[in-house]
């Protein structure tokens, strides 16, 4: 006889977090332990900057092949990622200070000595704020669109999905830290944080666990890059013959949100899920009418989000004629201007004399036509004198 097992005990008790040890990678002691013992022993690299990173990888690689799938240069998503990874950055650490500023100022903070923990400035041990790196990235792609002629909103909704994404990837790095987690729970997805910990309430027991909040956002998140890619386009059935069989599929035919609705999709989207997972948090934050300062943030994107599809959709109901501003269109196949191709030979080489021809040797040599003998010849003369054209 099998004996049955409930669905319950398959499910694990509890989803542990990485222990500090896994919260960063000590490079120092291990070049130290190698003889490089001019590499400060303490350098480690966090595993939230790591997380980050990757994150970036993944929303460049999909930027690049979304911007080819729409006749713009690939290429310009390098750009896209510097000025918007630098400014997104910087901001959201800002955005993060400002609204934590007990942190950072409080008695005994380290303010702003870069070279020990805690300062204002150590973005990679954690602290940086999404809607901070949403209005830094934004004025970032703002400018990279406009280096290379792009239009803003193209390379905004070009943008949005693999954002979504790289945000999923981000929220790991608060799952190293043990940081952001929701409130106290029972149940067998609660999240286990050691003590001691800052943000854990006085007088809960040790074995308290708590909401995963980085979980449910990274499950939102990755949902929505699915909803806004099958949003983005109108698709039909088709059927793709894989392996000698045909099955079915589905291929997108046309855009139906462009000119800035897809940005507008992602604000509506992530927004929502924040103001919900924001709100079950434990970690201190300043609060504005009783209510956490980036639940308010959050739903200033959503209503920004709704604002931008009415707009735009009202203001360009076709669809986008290029990707480019007029006059900036980029092309793989343009042609290189013979004048400016390189050649092979120095500056300063001789000419081989077997092409040197003087001047009067080409005017008297057979068949060739010159300006003197155009003059002697009135029918000749005649089609080029006043009044006529070449």
């Amino acid at each position: 006889m099998i004996a049955s097992v409930s669905p319950a005990a398959l499910l694990p008790a509890s989803i542990p977090s990485p222990s500090e040890e896994w919260a960063g990678i000590p490079y120092g002691r291990w070049l130290n332990d190698a003889g490089l013992t001019f590499v400060p022993e303490g350098a480690t690299i966090r595993l939230y900057a790591v997380c980050i990173l990757v994150g970036i990888l993944a929303a460049v690689v999909i930027l690049r092949a979304r911007l080819k799938s729409r006749g713009a240069d690939p290429g310009a998503a390098y750009d896209v990622a510097l000025f918007a990874v630098v400014l997104g950055i910087a901001v959201a650490r800002a955005y993060h200070v400002l609204t934590h500023p007990d942190d950072y100022f409080g008695p005994g903070a380290n303010t702003w000595n870069i070279f020990q923990p805690g300062s204002v400035w150590a973005f990679w041990e954690g602290g940086i704020a999404i809607f901070g790196a949403l209005i830094g990235g934004a004025v970032g792609v703002y400018l990279a669109a406009r280096l290379n002629g792009l239009r803003f909103w193209s390379v905004a909704d070009a943008l949005a999905p693999g954002l979504l994404l790289a945000q999923a990837f981000g929220r790991f790095g608060n799952w190293f830290n043990q940081e952001l987690f929701g409130a106290p729970t029972d149940a067998w997805w609660g999240l286990e944080i050691d003590r001691p910990n800052p943000a854990i309430p006085l007088g809960l027991p040790d074995d308290t666990l708590f909401q995963p909040t980085f979980l449910f956002e990274v499950t939102w998140n990755v949902v929505g890059v699915i909803a806004l890619l099958a949003a983005e386009k109108h698709f039909r059935r088709v059927r793709r013959d894989i392996g000698g069989a045909s099955v079915p599929a589905l291929e997108g035919v046309s855009y139906r949100l462009q000119w800035g609705r897809l940005t507008g999709l992602y604000l509506v989207w992530y927004g929502t899920g924040r103001i919900v997972f924001e709100s079950i948090r434990l970690d201190p934050s300043e609060v504005l009418l009783g209510v956490r300062v980036n639940v308010w943030g959050a739903f200033a994107a959503v209503v920004l989000g709704f604002l931008i599809i009415i707009v735009q959709g009202r203001r360009h109901p076709g669809r986008e004629p290029s990707p480019y501003l007029p006059g900036r269109e980029w092309s793989p196949d343009a042609a290189v201007d013979s004048l400016d191709t390189y050649a092979d030979t120095p500056d300063d080489a001789e000419p081989d004399a077997a092409d040197v021809r003087e001047p009067a040797a080409v005017a008297s040599s057979p068949g060739s036509t010159t300006a003197s003998t155009r003059a002697s010849n009135p029918a000749t003369s005649g089609a080029t004198g006043p009044g006529g054209s070449a």
